[in-house]
């Protein structure tokens, strides 16, 4: 293991970088961004078999046989951010997806919960805000027994051992 410590910042981003890079070269992440949403949507498309569509599609992330649309998001919990929002809901509305498959991770990025939400559920769940013309949604542990909602944990796990 590296000791983290003894390195400056400028090192550290770049091994940052470095790492960001070996993921998206081994097909673990998608994009340049943290690496928890694009990791999310490698567990629930090994998953599930889904495909994943190209990034630049709106509204979803992926779609099994029947075309069913999944939106994918992640929260990572920490010390520092024990926080359940997902990331901004664009355009709920207009239904862009059929289901919201979520996870939340550990601080190691282990899995911790799973669901598949239709989007009923979260339409009715999520919250709007102007501020960001976007609608919110909090995976509280609550939202596990909501009704059409699956718990999809031992699946991610199991996806999740296998990588």
């Amino acid at each position: 293991m590296v000791d983290l410590k003894l390195h400056g910042v400028a090192e550290l981003l770049l091994l940052h970088a470095s790492v960001l890079d070996e993921l998206r070269a081994r097909g673990v992440v998608r994009s340049s961004n943290g690496p928890a949403g694009d990791y999310a949507e490698l567990l629930f498309s090994r998953a599930f078999g889904w495909n994943l569509v190209n990034n630049s599609s709106a509204g979803f992330d992926a779609t099994d046989a029947e075309g069913t649309r999944y939106q994918i998001k992640c929260r990572r919990l920490t010390a520092h951010n024990g926080s359940r929002q997902l990331s901004a809901i664009r355009r709920l509305t207009s239904r862009p997806f059929d289901v919201l498959a979520a996870v939340l991770l550990d601080e190691q990025f282990r899995v911790t919960r799973g669901a598949l939400i239709p989007v009923d559920v979260v339409t009715k769940e999520a919250r709007f805000t102007e501020h960001t013309n976007s609608s919110r949604f909090m995976l509280r542990d609550t939202v596990w027994r909501l009704d059409g909602v699956q718990d999809v944990t031992a699946k991610l796990k199991a996806a999740e051992g296998e990588m």
